[in-house]
């Protein structure tokens, strides 16, 4: 199996994690595989946006103010996905950083194979 199908199974799984360890998070399986999806294209869409317009402050909190840019992420999520509700954006910032800790277990885990076409 390619390593972005594992990522991909894996930050679901993430995904449901985090909901079981924070009170406020709720979302059912089906949510949660949609809610990766749409994480992942707001990612590549509107959070690299947010992180360049928010370039002076996030180099003055010394990137911290990142966490808030992926809790808005995840805010933004649970407004789109029925079924995958956080309730406040505390909370969504606090799902951010045990999400953000679970992607970087799983990045260190599984290896991306690297194809080049000729």
């Amino acid at each position: 199996m390619h390593g972005w199908v594992i990522r991909w199974l894996l930050s679901i799984l993430a995904l449901i994690l985090t909901a079981a360890i924070i009170p406020a998070f709720h979302l059912t399986v089906w949510a949660a595989v949609v809610g990766s999806i749409f994480l992942g294209v707001i990612n590549a869409v509107i959070r690299p946006l947010l992180i360049i317009l928010t370039l002076p402050l996030n180099i003055i909190t010394l990137g911290l103010f990142t966490l808030v840019i992926n809790g808005f992420m995840l805010w933004i999520t649970s407004i789109t996905i029925r079924g995958f509700d956080i309730q406040g954006f505390g909370w969504a910032i606090l799902s951010a950083l045990i999400f953000s800790l679970l992607s970087f277990l799983i990045s260190f885990l599984v290896e991306d194979r690297t194809f080049y076409f000729k």
